[in-house]
C-alpha cells in the first residue's frame, strides 16, 4: 500500500471519528479528543514529508493539513463550550475532506498507471495472438 493513501485514510478516519465525538461527548471531552487527534495529524504528516515521491497535489494538501491541525490543537485548549464543540466539529470535517480530496488524488494517479499500462498489454497480447 502506498504511503500517500495511508496518511489520507487515517486523516479521514481521525477527522470522522472526531465529528462522532463533538456530537455526542462533552465539550471537555471533545476538546482533548480533539487535541490528541491533531497531535497525532501534525506527527503524521510531518513524518510523511520524508517520502520524497509523495507529489505536488498532496504536498500541497499537507500544507493545508499542518495549519489546520496546528489550529485545532490550539483551539482545543483556548476555547471552552460550545465554542469548542462547533470548532472541533468544524476543524474534524475540514480534515475528513481534505482526506477524501488526497483520496481522489490518489486514486486518480494510481488509475493513470494503470490505463498508460494497459495498451501497452492489450498490444502485446494481439502481438501474440496475431504469431
Amino acid at each position: 500500500m502506498s504511503p500517500r493513501f495511508i496518511s489520507n485514510l487515517l486523516l479521514l478516519l481521525a477527522g470522522g471519528a472526531v465529528v462522532v465525538c463533538s456530537r455526542w461527548f462533552s465539550a471537555g471531552t471533545t476538546g482533548w479528543i480533539a487535541f490528541g487527534v491533531a497531535l497525532g495529524i501534525l506527527g503524521l504528516t510531518g513524518v510523511a514529508q520524508r517520502d520524497r515521491g509523495r507529489g505536488i497535489v498532496q504536498s500541497a494538501l499537507d500544507a493545508v493539513i499542518l495549519p489546520l491541525a496546528a489550529w485545532s490543537a490550539i483551539a482545543s485548549v483556548v476555547f471552552h463550550g460550545s465554542t469548542l464543540t462547533w470548532l472541533s466539529f468544524a476543524d474534524a470535517l475540514g480534515f475528513v475532506g481534505l482526506g477524501v480530496v488526497g483520496l481522489i488524488a490518489h486514486e486518480l494517479s494510481t488509475e493513470r498507471v494503470v490505463h498508460s499500462l494497459a495498451p501497452a498489454r492489450s498490444s502485446e497480447s494481439a502481438m501474440k495472438t496475431a504469431a
